[in-house]
C-alpha cells in the first residue's frame, strides 16, 4: 500500500509540474497553430506557409542571418524551390488532416 501511495504521489508531481511548464510555455508564445483543421484549402496553404516561417524563425533566431539568406534566394532559384518544397510538405499534412476538404 505504501508503494502504491508513493507511486501515485510521484505520478501526480510529474503530471502537475509538466502542466505548469506547458502553461508557462503557452504564455510566452502565441499559438499560431491551434489546429490543422481549416475551412478552405487557401487557409490550409496559408497555415502551411506560417508553419514553415515559424520553423525557420525558431531554428535561426538571428534576424540579420535570416535577411542575408534572402539575398541568396534572389540569386539561387533552387534555394527558393527548396522552401516551396517545405511548404508543399506541410500543406500535404494539412490537406490530409482536413480530408482534402471533402
Amino acid at each position: 500500500m505504501k508503494k502504491l501511495l508513493t507511486l501515485i504521489t510521484v505520478i501526480s508531481v510529474i503530471t502537475f509540474s509538466g502542466m505548469s511548464v506547458a502553461d508557462d510555455h503557452k504564455k510566452k508564445s502565441a499559438d499560431y497553430m491551434p489546429s490543422l483543421i481549416t475551412a478552405t484549402p487557401l487557409e490550409g496553404r496559408k497555415l502551411a506557409i506560417t508553419i514553415v516561417r515559424k520553423t525557420v524563425g525558431t531554428i535561426q533566431r538571428d534576424g540579420k542571418v535570416k535577411h542575408a539568406v534572402r539575398d541568396v534566394y534572389e540569386k539561387d532559384p533552387m534555394m527558393l524551390m527548396r522552401a516551396v518544397e517545405l511548404v508543399n510538405l506541410e500543406f500535404a499534412i494539412i490537406a490530409e488532416a482536413n480530408n482534402y476538404w471533402r
